[in-house]
């Protein structure tokens, strides 16, 4: 009996269990966490945005995984989890952020689009027939000249991070940040950062291909991602391509 009321609990999306707990917000956690890991990282000059998309097959087109996207000129957003709800989530975002363009004739601010998407979120843990999004991204941009870097939940709650990590791995990942993370750090310092903080739980070290890699820079505020040659060249410059010793 016991193991039919579980299971009944396991199946509402709306309705709670008897400890206060809503099993299908908490599946949708599990799928963020069997999804390549995604890093942010805040320093006083810029935002670095890493997303580890390291593919399983050979055949497949690097350029076609999506894991960084710009939401506006100032903003960028990294995902983990089920890749075709976080496109759907970067779309709304994004309507968002144009929207308070034409109205108000000014961009959006970080925090103010990161509540915006996550109480969309919110509404899928408390309606009939749908389910939360699978997906937690990290929202990483300039708001009145400040860097902001925010985490979105699958249960539709913000958090506001100095450096995080999002999907798998992010436990070992979230432990290297708060030994070497400094709040003094320059973008490049940020970037470093990010790259030994993935190649950590990489056991075959980084490759340009594999990866994806943006900022958000306090002087332009614009979102800027690094194409392929670029990324080599980072990698190259900090001894992180997978065949550096």
């Amino acid at each position: 009996m016991q193991g039919q009321q579980q299971q009944a609990y396991d199946r509402g999306t709306t309705i709670f269990s008897p400890d206060g707990r809503l099993y299908q917000v908490e599946y949708a956690r599990e799928a963020v966490k069997r999804g390549s890991a995604s890093i942010g990282v805040r320093t006083p000059e810029g935002v670095v945005l890493l997303a580890d998309k390291q593919s399983h097959s050979p055949l497949l087109e690097p350029s076609s995984v999506e894991k960084l996207h710009k939401a506006d000129d100032h903003v960028g957003m990294a995902s983990a989890g089920h890749v075709a709800d976080a496109r759907q989530l970067i779309d709304f975002a994004r309507r968002q952020a144009q929207v308070n363009r034409l109205r108000f004739g000014e961009v959006m601010g970080v925090e103010t689009l990161t509540k915006t998407v996550t109480d969309f979120i919110q509404r899928y843990t408390q309606v009939g027939g749908a389910r939360p999004f699978g997906v937690a991204l990290v929202v990483g941009g300039i708001e009145n000249g400040e860097p902001r870097l925010f985490e979105t939940d699958p249960s539709g709650t913000p958090y506001e991070w100095e450096a995080l990590a999002i999907g798998e791995s992010r436990d070992t990942i979230q432990d290297y940040f708060e030994e070497h993370y400094e709040p003094d750090l320059s973008l490049e310092e940020g970037i470093e950062l990010a790259l030994r903080a993935l190649a950590s739980v990489s056991d075959d070290g980084l490759e340009a291909a594999g990866l994806g890699l943006a900022t958000i820079d306090v002087d332009t505020e614009q979102y800027h991602q690094y194409p392929l040659d670029e990324l080599d060249d980072v990698l190259a410059e900090h001894e992180l391509l997978a065949d550096d010793d």
